[in-house]
């Protein structure tokens, strides 16, 4: 049995007109009209009553036609499917992401987004090492600050604040700063820079201007959200993003301090080649991104 005849004929009925029909379906009358006679002849029973004004259905070809019409949007609704998969993504996704970050709020992300695609397989490098997409063969990137490079697309996923924070036993036994210069008192683990072997200076804002602070303290860390378990067992103040401390703030087991002096919220962006602009993976990852729970940042 022709499959499309079939169709045709499920067309007609539910138009009740073969000009309809044809137009419709892109033929004309006449080829819709030999396509239904070939199948009346194949099952050997008339399926319409034709006239000069109008069609309709026998009772066989009424009969007919409920039995195939279910099938029929069964049929449709499979196709679907498989269009539908071969569209969604799939394959292999290789991203970086700092470490912290991706720890915290990107991994959730992810999760999901294979739940939702199951076809993708994820690697993801989590590291603060600058990763040289091209060179080691990463398809994109969440990063941290201003994107200087030109060759890679940047895109827009959020702004994270800096918090400077310490926990309440700490400022008890110490006290509480209130002014910047008041940290030289404090003791201040701090990170060293991956890139530059320097120890990262703190960023403040004061009167509306940038400004950074070089600080002390008697532990130097190489990952950032590290600093985090230092204050909350004592060890002094430091400066996170809020995403690292927001459980510890909300939970009180650290206190935000020097709030007047925050600096600019810092960017997050996805970047990626020129090349990949286009990849349904690379625009599904950014969508998930996008509605992550970015922990209180501003998000675009």
């Amino acid at each position: 049995m022709d499959l499309n005849a079939v169709k045709l004929l499920a067309r007609v009925a539910e138009t009740r007109s073969f000009t309809q029909a044809a137009v419709s379906l892109g033929l004309t009358q006449s080829g819709l009209s030999r396509a239904i006679g070939r199948l009346e002849a194949e099952l050997g029973v008339r399926l319409l009553h034709r006239t000069t004004r109008s069609v309709s259905l026998t009772p066989d070809g009424q009969l007919f036609y409920e039995r195939c019409a279910p099938l029929l949007a069964e049929l449709e609704e499979v196709e679907k499917l498989l269009v539908d998969r071969q569209c969604a993504p799939s394959g292999p996704l290789k991203i970086t992401t700092p470490q912290a970050l991706g720890r915290i709020v990107i991994m959730p992300a992810l999760r999901e987004l294979t739940r939702r695609y199951p076809q993708l397989q994820i690697e993801a490098a989590m590291t603060d090492r600058l990763v040289d997409l091209t060179e080691e063969g990463f398809d994109a990137a969440v990063r941290l600050g201003r994107v200087g490079d030109v060759r890679l697309i940047a895109r827009p996923l959020a702004a994270l604040r800096w918090v400077t924070v310490a926990s309440p036993e700490y400022l008890r036994s110490h006290g509480t700063p209130e002014r910047l210069e008041q940290l030289a008192e404090h003791n201040c683990p701090t990170v060293r820079d991956l890139h530059t072997g320097k120890l990262l200076e703190w960023q403040f804002q004061r009167d509306g201007q940038p400004l950074s602070l070089a600080v002390r303290g008697d532990l130097v860390l190489d990952v950032a959200d590290a600093l985090v378990d230092a204050a909350l067992v004592g060890q002094g103040i430091v400066q996170v993003m809020g995403f690292m401390a927001e459980e510890a703030i909300r939970r009180r087991r650290l206190v935000r301090i020097l709030q007047p002096f925050e600096p600019p919220l810092c960017p997050v962006s996805l970047i990626y080649p020129p090349s990949r602009q286009r990849s349904l993976k690379i625009g599904a990852l950014y969508e998930e991104l996008k509605s992550a729970h970015w922990c209180g940042a501003l998000t675009y």
